[in-house]
């Protein structure tokens, strides 16, 4: 009977810990759906208010449909059989072109519906194709013209932004170590040189460095013409490469070490930091369980949105330094109310911007204890 009742009740004790188990993952399945769908709205709703703003409302259309007729008119009067024909044959034959063009980009249809025709193509990555015609190209498709444009962009951003997060984290830890000392002083007089963009900086580094020195190129992404072999062509686009870059982290270096010491000067001063010096922990063994390890979620969140904004480009850097990125397009689409490049540049950035969140979400439950997925939130105590 003991033998019995001592197997009934193990068995009972290895069965009970699956319904934690199960309630878990109930929960983590309904955060997930949760956060896919409230993420969802903020896309579509984020997406259509660029459509309507890119379009004006739909005032583009007639500054659209007021091109397409300066372009055919352009076309028929530079060739020589649109010209010997009679003026009433003539204008039926421009009529009939202005109408195939305008029914090509769909501005035979009333704004609202072609903005939710917009929205609905855009949110499936059918970018459609550029406004931007010539009389011998027609118009290039959005996604070509993104596809092209985005690895110089992704080269020269991505290369300065993880070199600014690593070098800025690694100097505020530095200097909540020393704080207080000479060093910490001067990137505290320093930080107000932030507040000048990157474009700046890269007018000064190209008049001193390209024009009174010589030592690197004005701009460009590579010598023209292209070096034919690898190595020469990787040297080439190293030493286009410099200058931006420099530019880039004169503009952010500062400002981003004094808010990563801050920050970590805040961390310091807990009192279970205190309570670990107390008990004789070595300060480099401190810095990672007590310090890095809570402002974790932080420099995570942190890392993400400088992989993220590397896909925004640098608009007004890129035309500075002849960089052939997309913050250029974007910048010329805008100037040129091409909404279809602007619309599939935001959508692609809010698809990325919707699943970095939610990674990030899903991170912070694994490297914050605190945090509980599904839950109320972040609980409270010590790391």
């Amino acid at each position: 009977m003991e033998e019995s009742a001592l197997l009934t009740t193990t068995r009972s004790e290895a069965i009970v810990p699956a319904a934690p188990l199960i309630e878990t993952a109930r929960r983590v399945l309904f955060f997930v759906a949760f956060r896919l769908l409230i993420l969802a709205i903020t896309v579509v709703v984020a997406v259509y208010l660029t459509i309507l703003i890119a379009n004006m409302g739909g005032y583009v259309d007639q500054i659209r449909r007021a091109e397409i007729r300066e372009i055919v008119a352009q076309v028929m009067l530079a060739d020589p059989y649109f010209r010997s024909l009679p003026p009433e044959a003539r204008a039926r034959v421009q009529q009939e072109l202005v109408r195939q063009w305008e029914q090509y980009f769909g501005l035979d249809q009333p704004f609202l519906l072609r903005s939710v025709i917009y929205l609905r193509d855009a949110l499936l990555l059918n970018l459609g194709r550029s406004y931007q015609i010539s009389s011998d190209t027609g118009s290039r498709q959005v996604r070509l013209i993104l596809l092209e444009r985005l690895p110089p962009t992704l080269l020269l951003l991505s290369t300065s932004n993880i070199l600014i997060f690593f070098l800025t984290l690694w100097a505020g830890l530095a200097l909540s170590r020393r704080y207080g000392h000479f060093f910490d002083r001067l990137v505290i007089g320093l930080a107000p040189l932030s507040s000048g963009p990157a474009w700046f900086y890269g007018v000064f580094l190209i008049l001193i460095f390209a024009a009174l020195l010589r030592w690197l190129p004005f701009g460009g992404m590579v010598d023209v013409p292209p070096p034919p072999d690898a190595p020469g062509y990787a040297l080439s686009l190293l030493r286009h490469l410099i200058l931006p870059t420099l530019a880039l982290t004169l503009s952010n270096f500062f400002v981003n070490a004094y808010a990563n010491r801050t920050f970590f000067l805040i961390y310091a001063g807990e009192d279970y930091v205190e309570m670990a010096r107390a008990k004789g922990l070595k300060g480099r063994e401190i810095e990672r369980r007590y310090i890095l390890r809570p402002t974790l979620p932080n420099i995570l969140t942190s890392f993400a949105i400088v992989l993220i904004t590397s896909w925004t480009g640098a608009p007004i850097l890129e035309r500075v330094f002849n960089w052939p990125g997309l913050g250029r397009v974007i910048y010329e689409a805008i100037g040129l109310t091409d909404t279809p490049v602007i619309v599939g540049a935001t959508v692609i950035f809010a698809y990325l911007l919707a699943l970095t969140v939610l990674i990030l979400d899903i991170l912070y439950a694994i490297v914050d204890p605190r945090v509980r997925v599904g839950g109320p939130g972040i609980e409270q105590g010590a790391p």
